[in-house]
């Protein structure tokens, strides 16, 4: 498998508290940086993807999905500008 490489600066106090952090975990200072980023990489994702509901919620949700109300003024005004936006560009 191919790697990447990346590169970042520190301050002497935050590469001291990363150290540290590696050594208590036994680890390198390459791997605890490697699995902290990856964890926190992936948290974030998840919060931003993930869209967690109520049970009252859920149910609105699907209720809209299985009857959408009428499109209103707004939502018509919306699509016609999309429309020539979208015309326009081709």
């Amino acid at each position: 498998m191919k790697r990447e490489r990346l590169e970042a600066r520190v301050s002497p106090e935050q590469k001291a508290l990363i150290e540290r952090a590696a050594q208590l975990q036994g680890r390198s200072i390459t791997d605890f940086l490697v699995a902290s980023a990856q964890q926190e990489a992936e948290r974030v994702i998840h919060e931003h993807e993930v869209l967690v509901l109520t049970p009252r919620d859920s149910v609105a949700f699907v209720q809209a999905l299985l009857n959408p109300p009428p499109p209103n003024e707004a939502l018509r005004a919306a699509f016609r500008r999309q429309r020539g936006l979208a015309e326009s560009r081709e």
